[in-house]
């Protein structure tokens, strides 16, 4: 069972999420209504697809266990199940944050965990 997912924030994002202790993430979450993950075989295709030629971006990696109860796995590109958050990001599910370089438009993600 994986235990960690991933969250991509622009750095005034973490900057809010380390300052405030919780955060509502992005604007995309907000108007959801829920908090957007990737797997670790997800959150390439979900940098590629969703923050294009974004620069400044972190790459967060969650406990699932500390997420509780509020995680949700459910069906989006083509059927695949994502982890989706029906509470507010919070510090303590952190298990640590890296920045994504991107070299001539391409994103260097950091080493993700092997569960």
């Amino acid at each position: 069972m994986t235990t960690t997912i991933y969250k991509i924030l622009t750095a005034d994002q973490w900057a809010q999420l380390q300052e405030q202790g919780e955060s509502s993430g992005a604007p995309i979450d907000i108007s959801d209504g829920f908090v957007h993950f990737s797997t670790q075989s997800q959150v390439r295709e979900t940098v590629d697809k969703h923050f294009k030629g974004q620069a400044g971006l972190f790459l967060i990696a969650m406990s699932t266990v500390a997420l509780g109860d509020e995680l949700k796995w459910e069906p989006s590109r083509g059927g695949d199940l994502f982890p989706h958050l029906y509470a507010r990001l919070c510090m303590q599910a952190v298990q640590w944050a890296k920045p994504i370089e991107c070299v001539n438009g391409e994103y260097l993600l950091p080493e993700l965990d092997n569960d």
